[in-house]
């Protein structure tokens, strides 16, 4: 009686292994919960990606952290520092997300390469369905995908890199029709119809060097010291800042070293009096030491901007950006779907060439804090503060202070 009263309140052997089996799953659900690699998993975190794999023991395959599929129970889950140790384990590689093979970023941006240099070997820009098909992608998927790796469309990078060699061909000395043609233009009226934009000039011009190009600038002082404005056949070409008027023309002259400098102000020896002063352009000037004193009102003249492609979508970002607000160069990288292009936005804004204008002033860390401004931090944080005040008293900017006298320059 004894015997079978302990029987009967003993568990029986299997039900006492299937208790500790619970048990051990609950311990090993907590284990990898607290692991921090479940919560990569959890989120799919794209930084995780080579950094471990997890193998999910219920189904016997592997796979990277930013897998898409169903998320595993976490006593299934088990960690590995990489596929090869969870191959020598016995588990499988997924197939949804090739844990095997390179990266996705790494093969996506492997096909832009190849398609770029495909690009710049062609002599005539190939269409997208071509470079669709060398990719073996549809079209759409295709255009996306290289804007995001660049920056730019498929279209925008076979001009831009038809704009480099043309450049190129024409500072080696050829005529224009034969750099037009080196160059993958296939007619003269195509390249005649861009050079105001790829090149700034004709491009006679600009095989010597822009020479025979004119730019009237002036001088003035502003409440952030002197200001410079230059203005080229297309529009303002420089807006420049700083203490020394003088330092301002020297700036000027390296950007320009060819071209022919008229400095606006009194008649100065070789210049007319048209040509030393033009009411147009002192209008002009006046409304850009009006932007500085008051950035709210805007700029309505004409820009003439020239850099590279990227260089201008980072600067169209900037102009985008309303008064009073401030942007990260980390956000502006996100903006044009090249999250990874911190530093490049970065140097985008430092090559700037309008101040205030172009409102690089506007950009910030990602803590807020100031910095990057090639016109001085302490002009950059008068900017902001003053746009902020005039966001809170519009009124405040309705009349901006009265430009003091402009200083005589030299050209």
């Amino acid at each position: 009686m004894k015997n079978a009263a302990q029987a009967q309140s003993a568990p029986s052997q299997p039900a006492a292994q299937a208790g500790d089996a619970a048990t051990d799953a609950v311990t090993s659900a907590a284990a990898i919960t607290a692991d921090p690699r479940w919560a990569a998993l959890c989120a799919r975190d794209p930084a995780a990606e080579g950094r471990f794999v997890y193998a999910v023991r219920s189904t016997g395959i592997y796979c990277r952290p930013g897998c898409p599929s169903r998320r595993p129970k976490p006593e299934n889950v088990q960690f590995f520092a990489d596929g090869t140790a969870a191959a020598a384990a016995g588990f499988r590689p997924c197939r949804r997300c090739r844990p095997e093979e390179a990266p996705l970023a790494q093969r996506q941006a492997a096909v832009v390469a190849d398609l770029c240099r495909f690009i710049e070997a062609a002599e005539t820009p190939p269409t997208l369905a071509q470079l669709a098909a060398r990719a073996g992608l549809s079209p759409h998927h295709l255009h996306r995908l290289f804007q995001t790796h660049t920056g730019l469309t498929p279209g925008a990078y076979a001009k831009a890199r038809r704009a480099e060699r043309l450049r190129q061909n024409l500072a080696a000395g050829q005529g224009v029709t034969e750099a037009a043609y080196g160059a993958g233009y296939n007619a003269s009226s195509r390249l005649y119809s861009e050079a105001g934009r790829v090149l700034g000039m004709t491009p006679g011009r600009f095989r010597q060097g822009g020479a025979a190009e004119e730019i009237r600038f002036a001088v003035a002082q502003t409440s952030l010291g002197a200001l410079l404005a230059a203005r080229s056949a297309r529009g303002l070409c420089a807006i420049l800042l700083g203490d020394d008027p003088l330092a301002l023309v020297a700036d000027l002259r390296a950007r320009f070293p060819k071209a022919r400098l008229i400095g606006s102000g009194p008649e100065e020896e070789g210049q007319t009096a048209g040509e030393a002063d033009n009411g147009n352009f002192a209008a002009w000037v006046a409304q850009v030491v009006g932007l500085v004193e008051a950035p709210r009102l805007g700029l309505a003249l004409p820009l003439d901007l020239q850099g590279t492609a990227f260089q201008r979508r980072v600067w169209q970002a900037l102009q985008a950006i309303p008064p009073g607000e401030t942007r990260s160069y980390t956000e502006i990288a996100r903006d044009l779907g090249l999250p990874k292009a911190v530093r490049a936005v970065a140097a985008a804004c430092a090559a700037n060439p309008l101040a205030v204008a172009v409102p690089c002033h506007r950009v910030v860390r990602s803590d807020g804090n100031l910095a990057g401004y090639r016109w001085g931090l302490e002009r950059k944080a008068a900017l902001q503060q003053r746009e902020r005040q005039q966001a809170e008293n519009p009124a405040a900017s309705a009349a901006p202070p009265r430009p003091r006298p402009g200083t005589k320059a030299a050209p």
